[in-house]
């Protein structure tokens, strides 16, 4: 199974101000709903508060702090699934992940959640391609394949 982390992240590295903002400067929602369309998404309790609509058409699955990922990855039945966020569910998640969906915005917080939180291993990837989600704005996806 493909587990490919998908986020939106500020060009200095952020995912959000603070645990609890609805994010509103996403402009690849639009791609983020064709990619993750009749797959199991993973998030943080945190994350799925911040949610502003309903992710229809899509298994949703809550971790919690003390939940184990291995067994959360084993009883899923799917091609792929998405780790959608936050910080410390990305950090959890991130030995078994295959993929990389990272959708750069320009925008500078100079502090708040970062991508990952107190990660253990590093992350080599392999870039894969490159998609436009806004050309005049400068907004695009980048893929990459984590080499194990």
């Amino acid at each position: 199974m493909d587990i490919i982390l998908i986020v939106a992240i500020t060009i200095d590295g952020y995912i959000a101000r603070r645990s609890d903002e609805v994010i509103s400067w996403s402009k690849d929602l639009k791609l983020f709903k064709k990619q993750t369309m009749g797959y199991p998404v993973i998030m943080g309790s945190n994350t799925e508060k911040t949610l502003a609509v309903e992710l229809k058409g899509r298994e949703k699955i809550v971790v919690h702090r003390n939940d184990d990922p291995k067994k959360i990855l084993e009883n899923l039945d799917a091609k792929k699934c998405f780790v959608i966020g936050g910080g410390k569910t990305y950090t959890k998640f991130a030995p078994f992940l295959t993929h990389m969906y990272i959708t750069l915005h320009p925008i500078v917080f100079g502090k708040g959640i970062q991508l990952f939180s107190n990660l253990k291993e590093e992350l080599s990837l392999k870039f894969i391609r490159k998609i436009t989600v806004d050309k005049t704005e400068g907004i695009f996806q980048f893929q990459y394949k984590v080499i194990k």
